[in-house]
Protein backbone atom coordinates (compact mmCIF):
# COMPACT_ATOMS: atom_id res chain seq x y z
CA UNK A 1 0.00 0.00 0.00
CA UNK A 2 1.55 3.27 -0.96
CA UNK A 3 0.14 6.90 0.34
CA UNK A 4 -1.79 7.45 -2.59
CA UNK A 5 -3.77 4.18 -2.25
CA UNK A 6 -5.04 3.35 1.57
CA UNK A 7 -6.42 -0.49 1.76
CA UNK A 8 -10.02 -1.49 3.83
CA UNK A 9 -11.28 -4.61 4.35
CA UNK A 10 -13.49 -4.86 1.33
CA UNK A 11 -12.56 -1.43 -0.52
CA UNK A 12 -9.64 0.52 -1.58
CA UNK A 13 -9.22 4.01 -1.19
CA UNK A 14 -7.03 6.14 -4.31
CA UNK A 15 -6.35 9.68 -2.94
CA UNK A 16 -3.61 10.85 -5.19
CA UNK A 17 -5.96 13.54 -6.81
CA UNK A 18 -7.53 14.36 -3.72
CA UNK A 19 -6.55 17.76 -1.75
CA UNK A 20 -7.65 15.87 1.26
CA UNK A 21 -6.46 12.82 1.97
CA UNK A 22 -7.46 9.81 4.59
CA UNK A 23 -8.02 10.61 7.77
CA UNK A 24 -8.99 9.80 10.97
CA UNK A 25 -12.16 12.46 11.06
CA UNK A 26 -13.93 10.35 7.92
CA UNK A 27 -13.28 6.83 9.29
CA UNK A 28 -15.13 8.15 12.50
CA UNK A 29 -17.89 9.97 11.15
CA UNK A 30 -18.48 7.02 8.62
CA UNK A 31 -18.50 4.79 11.15
CA UNK A 32 -20.66 6.25 13.59
CA UNK A 33 -23.82 8.43 11.67
CA UNK A 34 -26.75 7.18 11.80
CA UNK A 35 -28.33 5.11 14.00
CA UNK A 36 -30.62 3.11 12.25
CA UNK A 37 -30.61 -0.81 11.40
CA UNK A 38 -28.52 -2.01 8.90
CA UNK A 39 -31.23 -2.88 6.57
CA UNK A 40 -32.83 0.14 6.51
CA UNK A 41 -33.16 1.78 3.29
CA UNK A 42 -31.89 5.26 2.79
CA UNK A 43 -31.05 7.65 0.37
CA UNK A 44 -27.40 9.80 1.68
CA UNK A 45 -26.24 12.86 0.85
CA UNK A 46 -22.12 12.87 1.35
CA UNK A 47 -21.38 16.54 1.32
CA UNK A 48 -17.70 17.44 0.14
CA UNK A 49 -16.93 13.96 -0.06
CA UNK A 50 -13.35 14.20 -1.46
CA UNK A 51 -11.60 10.79 -1.88
CA UNK A 52 -15.31 9.35 -1.29
CA UNK A 53 -14.58 7.45 2.14
CA UNK A 54 -17.30 8.33 3.98
CA UNK A 55 -19.59 7.21 1.38
CA UNK A 56 -18.32 3.68 0.71
CA UNK A 57 -18.34 3.62 4.81
CA UNK A 58 -21.67 4.16 5.06
CA UNK A 59 -22.34 1.95 1.83
CA UNK A 60 -20.93 -0.91 3.45
CA UNK A 61 -22.59 -0.41 6.91
CA UNK A 62 -26.00 0.15 4.94
CA UNK A 63 -26.91 -2.63 2.19
CA UNK A 64 -29.61 -0.89 1.16
CA UNK A 65 -28.56 2.62 0.72
CA UNK A 66 -28.16 4.85 -2.11
CA UNK A 67 -25.42 7.44 -1.87
CA UNK A 68 -24.66 11.05 -3.83
CA UNK A 69 -21.77 12.14 -2.77
CA UNK A 70 -20.68 16.30 -4.16
CA UNK A 71 -17.60 17.77 -4.25
CA UNK A 72 -16.93 21.59 -5.32
CA UNK A 73 -13.43 19.92 -6.74
CA UNK A 74 -14.02 18.44 -10.01
CA UNK A 75 -10.85 16.34 -9.44
CA UNK A 76 -11.90 15.26 -5.91
CA UNK A 77 -15.79 14.15 -7.50
CA UNK A 78 -13.88 12.20 -10.90
CA UNK A 79 -11.51 10.27 -8.14
CA UNK A 80 -14.04 9.67 -5.81
CA UNK A 81 -16.23 8.31 -8.83
CA UNK A 82 -13.37 5.84 -9.55
CA UNK A 83 -13.16 4.64 -5.89
CA UNK A 84 -16.76 4.13 -6.40
CA UNK A 85 -16.44 1.76 -9.11
CA UNK A 86 -13.75 0.03 -7.87
CA UNK A 87 -16.09 -0.80 -4.53
CA UNK A 88 -18.27 -3.59 -4.46
CA UNK A 89 -21.22 -1.19 -3.89
CA UNK A 90 -20.67 0.60 -7.37
CA UNK A 91 -24.44 0.31 -8.32
CA UNK A 92 -24.80 2.29 -5.48
CA UNK A 93 -22.87 5.18 -4.93
CA UNK A 94 -22.19 8.14 -7.41
CA UNK A 95 -19.89 11.19 -7.22
CA UNK A 96 -20.91 15.01 -8.37
CA UNK A 97 -18.89 18.14 -9.01
CA UNK A 98 -21.49 20.16 -7.33
CA UNK A 99 -21.49 22.70 -4.46
CA UNK A 100 -24.23 22.19 -2.12
CA UNK A 101 -25.55 25.69 -2.10
CA UNK A 102 -26.64 24.66 -5.87
CA UNK A 103 -28.19 21.04 -5.56
CA UNK A 104 -31.51 20.90 -6.39
CA UNK A 105 -34.07 20.62 -3.51
CA UNK A 106 -36.43 18.37 -5.08
CA UNK A 107 -34.62 15.25 -3.72
CA UNK A 108 -34.89 14.59 0.21
CA UNK A 109 -32.56 12.89 1.80
CA UNK A 110 -32.58 10.47 5.01
CA UNK A 111 -29.13 10.48 5.78
CA UNK A 112 -26.93 13.80 5.11
CA UNK A 113 -22.89 13.55 6.40
CA UNK A 114 -20.80 16.46 6.35
CA UNK A 115 -16.73 16.50 7.35
CA UNK A 116 -16.61 20.32 6.87
CA UNK A 117 -14.41 22.55 5.92
CA UNK A 118 -13.64 24.59 9.35
CA UNK A 119 -10.45 26.58 9.40
CA UNK A 120 -11.68 30.29 9.29
CA UNK A 121 -9.09 32.53 10.28
CA UNK A 122 -5.73 30.86 9.79
CA UNK A 123 -3.34 30.89 6.48
CA UNK A 124 -4.59 30.42 3.12
CA UNK A 125 -2.91 27.05 1.79
CA UNK A 126 -1.12 28.53 -1.69
CA UNK A 127 -2.67 25.07 -3.52
CA UNK A 128 -6.25 26.41 -4.18
CA UNK A 129 -7.73 23.27 -3.84
CA UNK A 130 -6.23 22.60 -0.57
CA UNK A 131 -8.23 26.21 0.60
CA UNK A 132 -11.33 24.81 -0.72
CA UNK A 133 -11.57 21.43 1.31
CA UNK A 134 -10.02 22.97 4.36
CA UNK A 135 -11.51 26.27 4.89
CA UNK A 136 -15.06 28.14 5.32
CA UNK A 137 -14.72 30.70 2.59
CA UNK A 138 -16.78 28.60 0.12
CA UNK A 139 -19.14 26.42 2.63
CA UNK A 140 -19.69 27.99 6.22
CA UNK A 141 -21.46 26.56 9.08
CA UNK A 142 -24.59 28.84 8.07
CA UNK A 143 -25.29 27.72 4.41
CA UNK A 144 -24.47 23.91 5.24
CA UNK A 145 -27.12 24.04 8.15
CA UNK A 146 -29.58 25.88 6.15
CA UNK A 147 -29.38 23.68 3.31
CA UNK A 148 -29.24 20.67 4.93
CA UNK A 149 -32.52 21.56 6.55
CA UNK A 150 -34.06 22.01 3.51
CA UNK A 151 -32.81 18.46 1.42
CA UNK A 152 -33.42 16.31 4.97
CA UNK A 153 -36.79 13.95 5.13
CA UNK A 154 -39.22 14.64 8.16
CA UNK A 155 -37.54 11.64 9.67
CA UNK A 156 -33.87 12.27 8.93
CA UNK A 157 -30.71 12.25 10.15
CA UNK A 158 -27.80 15.52 9.93
CA UNK A 159 -24.72 14.39 10.89
CA UNK A 160 -20.92 16.15 11.06
CA UNK A 161 -17.57 16.04 12.82
CA UNK A 162 -16.38 19.26 13.65
CA UNK A 163 -13.33 20.57 16.08
CA UNK A 164 -14.83 20.55 19.55
CA UNK A 165 -14.20 25.00 19.81
CA UNK A 166 -16.48 24.98 16.96
CA UNK A 167 -19.28 22.80 18.47
CA UNK A 168 -21.50 25.98 19.72
CA UNK A 169 -21.00 27.87 16.30
CA UNK A 170 -22.41 24.40 14.78
CA UNK A 171 -25.17 23.92 16.57
CA UNK A 172 -26.73 27.44 16.87
CA UNK A 173 -26.56 27.09 13.20
CA UNK A 174 -28.70 23.89 12.99
CA UNK A 175 -30.88 24.97 16.11
CA UNK A 176 -31.66 28.55 14.03
CA UNK A 177 -32.61 26.38 10.74
CA UNK A 178 -34.98 24.13 12.74
CA UNK A 179 -33.16 20.92 13.69
CA UNK A 180 -32.57 19.80 17.26
CA UNK A 181 -29.17 17.75 18.80
CA UNK A 182 -30.09 15.12 18.90
CA UNK A 183 -26.65 13.11 19.64
CA UNK A 184 -23.28 14.08 20.59
CA UNK A 185 -19.74 12.12 20.88
CA UNK A 186 -17.00 14.20 22.31
CA UNK A 187 -13.11 12.70 20.09
CA UNK A 188 -10.11 12.50 22.07
CA UNK A 189 -7.06 11.35 21.69
CA UNK A 190 -6.20 10.48 24.93
CA UNK A 191 -8.59 10.29 27.84
CA UNK A 192 -6.91 12.74 30.26
CA UNK A 193 -7.02 15.08 27.27
CA UNK A 194 -9.64 17.51 26.27
CA UNK A 195 -11.86 16.83 23.37
CA UNK A 196 -10.29 17.68 19.95
CA UNK A 197 -13.32 16.83 17.42
CA UNK A 198 -17.18 16.49 18.23
CA UNK A 199 -19.37 14.36 16.53
CA UNK A 200 -23.00 15.76 15.98
CA UNK A 201 -26.18 14.36 14.84
CA UNK A 202 -29.26 16.76 14.62
CA UNK A 203 -33.02 15.65 13.65
CA UNK A 204 -36.49 17.88 13.63
CA UNK A 205 -37.72 16.58 16.46
CA UNK A 206 -36.34 17.11 20.05
CA UNK A 207 -35.04 14.08 21.71
CA UNK A 208 -33.12 12.97 24.87
CA UNK A 209 -29.79 13.98 23.80
CA UNK A 210 -27.49 10.68 23.93
CA UNK A 211 -24.14 12.41 24.72
CA UNK A 212 -20.58 9.81 23.93
CA UNK A 213 -16.92 9.95 24.67
CA UNK A 214 -14.68 8.34 22.14
CA UNK A 215 -11.04 7.64 22.56
CA UNK A 216 -9.27 7.38 19.16
CA UNK A 217 -7.61 3.69 19.29
CA UNK A 218 -9.35 2.70 22.67
CA UNK A 219 -11.56 -0.24 22.80
CA UNK A 220 -14.79 1.70 22.00
CA UNK A 221 -13.20 3.10 18.89
CA UNK A 222 -12.04 -0.66 17.79
CA UNK A 223 -15.51 -1.80 18.17
CA UNK A 224 -16.91 1.34 15.95
CA UNK A 225 -14.16 0.96 13.08
CA UNK A 226 -13.04 -2.51 13.08
CA UNK A 227 -15.12 -4.15 10.55
CA UNK A 228 -13.04 -1.72 7.85
CA UNK A 229 -9.92 -2.45 8.28
CA UNK A 230 -7.95 -5.30 7.33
Amino acid sequence: MGKDEFRFRHFAVRQDRCAMKVGTDGVLLGSWACRRQADAAMNVLDIGTGTGLISLFVAQRFPNAKVTAIDIDPEAAGQANDNFKASPFSCRLSAQPLALQKLDEEEQFDLIVCNPPFFTDSLKCPDSNRTIARHTTTLTFAELARKSSRLLTAEGTFAVIVPADSKDKMESEAIFNGLCLQRLCYVKTKATKPAKRVMMEFGRKTEMLIEEVLVVGGEEYQALTGIFYL
